[in-house]
Order: structure tokens, then sequence, then C-alpha cells
């Protein structure tokens, strides 16, 4: 990671190694140039618009995409149902991933992600969209891999 933010910025690159990770640091005045979502104030108070060249790396990529989304505000977690079966009530389990975001701008963003990625999902509340059916986990899991 170190090595692709220095060929965007070179110097001024730190890195510092932690248990089970690396943060990679970089003060540099031209990060909002990149990424301008980044601004002053709540991210669920305020617009979070994609750049027309930003659009075009998500068609392109849009499972890099994803795995930001659900490695940051996502979970995959074992749910559960029950259903009548000759006259017994059975349980079921099953995973499923979660996204979970105040931002309506984020949750639109998530929701066409998964479109282009043709990821079934459905809005299960009003902050948090539901990825269940067992293609849809399977592409998913295939898309972003295991959540670190």
């Amino acid at each position: 990671m170190s090595a692709l933010v220095k060929s965007l910025q070179p110097g001024g690159v730190f890195t510092v190694n932690a248990p089970g990770t690396t943060v990679v640091q970089s003060n540099w005045k031209h990060w909002p140039c990149l990424f301008p979502q980044h601004g002053s104030g709540r991210k669920h108070e305020r617009a979070i618009v994609l750049e027309p060249w930003q659009v075009d790396v998500v068609t392109a990529f849009p499972g890099a995409f994803l795995r930001g989304l659900f490695h940051s505000d996502g979970s995959r977690v074992n749910n559960w149902a029950t259903r009548m079966v000759d006259g017994e009530k059975r349980r079921y389990d099953y995973p499923r991933w979660q996204f979970s975001n105040r931002s309506d701008d984020i949750i639109d963003l998530c929701c066409w992600a998964l479109d282009l990625a043709y990821v079934d999902w459905r809005q299960s509340g009003p902050w948090t969209v539901s990825v269940s059916r067992k293609e849809a986990v399977a592409r998913l899991d295939a898309l972003i891999g295991p959540k670190c």
C-alpha cells in the first residue's frame, strides 16, 4: 500500500507496523483533489457524489469499490429463519452480508455498485442494505473476500 501512495505522492509517506496491520500515513495538500468526498462535517449531512472519473473507475471495477464499502461499514453474519415443514417448525441458518450507513448518498452508491456487479440486494431498513440470496452471497464473497 505504501508503494501505491508513494506513486501518487512521492516523499512524505510514513508507515507504522502494529499487531495485525500496517498504518500508512501521508500528509499532502492535494489528497482532497483525488478524494473530493472528504470534506468538512458529517458525511451523512453533506452530499457524497463521485466525480465523473471516479464513476468510470467504479464502473470498471465495482468489486474493489464494494470491498472498500463492506470492509469499512459492512458485516458478514449468519442469519436464520424458521419455516413450517410437514407441520414441524424448522430453523435454517444461512450467511448474509449487510451494509449500514446513515448517508443516503453512500447507500445509493452501494446499491448502484451491487447492480453493476450483478449482486441481488434489498434494502432491509432505512440505513441497511442486505445481500441474502445464496448466489448473491457467493458472488459478493468472491468479489470482496473475507472481512478482516
